[in-house]
């Protein structure tokens, strides 16, 4: 059987057919005109060599290979008719393993919260979250094992972007520290010891970037590889950490560290989302990226509410 040669629509007909056993009540039941149901029917004949329906006195009846054809083809329609609704994902009940990509600021400030959640709705899910590995990694192959990215910047290819949660930079110190008051101007700034952070494929920190453009110069330290790592130090020297605000005020109490504005101002960092192009209709992706949503969004409620 040539396939390409079948109309799909006469699979549709001969179901009606096939529960009917009538040719009027099977064109009114898939909106036909009997003229077309017969036709149909004839076609259906020619093709499974089988007369289908037979003249029994008064009705028709189905032959003995239209009884075998009505559980299989059933069952086709059905799966047929499934491969155009998304299936649902329960929640409760999932055991979906799903991959991030995301710094360690990130990790910090969106997955305990985010896993509370997780926890609470799908026990079951695990998430797996990938170091930040940066954008040259992501050629098609890794890109497919990844269910969402959280990162600053353009848009990856084959992925959407949301806005997830804004920051600022600001200056970390420990308690106590001697200078920390006179940070905020430029000569104590300048003078001072500082942590650089050069995320894994990224050729500088990104406040140096900035620095240069302006033609100032900070007079670096230390470099290491996370911000999680920079406040660390931070809260142990008197090196001092250009870090985002965000993260200084989470691990404040934990840490013993101090904000301090500093005598520039880096502007408005944007915190991004990105998914799969192919995962847009995906159910499951669909309830992670909205609860990574909410989750952006109780950052914001957080961050009105102190200033």
């Amino acid at each position: 059987m040539n396939l390409n040669s079948l109309d799909l629509n006469l699979l549709t007909a001969l179901d009606a057919l096939l529960r009917e056993a009538n040719v009027s009540r099977a064109a009114l039941r898939i909106g036909l005109s009997q003229p077309a149901a017969s036709h149909a029917l004839q076609r259906l004949r020619d093709i499974f060599s089988d007369p289908l329906l037979v003249r029994t006195g008064a009705r028709m009846e189905l032959t003995p290979r239209a009884q075998a054809l009505r559980a299989p083809l059933a069952q086709a329609l059905d799966q047929v008719r499934g491969l155009f609704v998304p299936d649902d994902f329960d929640a409760a009940r999932s055991e979906r393993q799903f991959r991030l990509m995301m710094p360690d600021l990130a990790v910090e400030l969106l997955m305990p919260p985010l896993m509370e959640k997780v926890t609470r709705l799908a026990p079951n899910v695990r998430i797996d979250v990938v170091p930040w590995r940066g954008p040259a990694i992501f050629h098609a192959e890794f890109a497919r094992t990844i269910d969402l990215v959280i990162s600053i910047g353009n848009a990856f290819k084959g992925f959407h972007r949301q806005l997830l949660y804004t920051d600022s930079d600001a200056l970390a110190v420990r308690r106590g520290h001697p200078m920390a008051a006179k940070l905020k101007r430029r000569e104590t700034f300048l003078a001072a010891r500082h942590v650089g952070v050069i995320i894994r494929g990224q050729p500088e920190d990104l406040i140096d970037t900035w620095l240069r453009s302006k033609g100032i110069e900070r007079h670096i330290s230390l470099v290491v590889s996370g911000y999680l790592e920079a406040v660390h130090v931070a809260a142990r020297t008197d090196l001092v950490a250009f870090v985002p605000r965000r993260l200084i005020a989470a691990l404040s109490k934990q840490l013993g560290l101090v904000t301090v504005t500093p005598p520039l101002d880096p502007g408005i960092d944007e915190q991004f989302m990105f998914y799969p192009t192919r995962a847009q209709m995906d159910p499951g992706s669909i309830w992670l990226r909205r609860l990574m949503l909410e989750t952006g969004q109780e950052l914001e409620k957080v961050k009105r509410k102190l200033s």
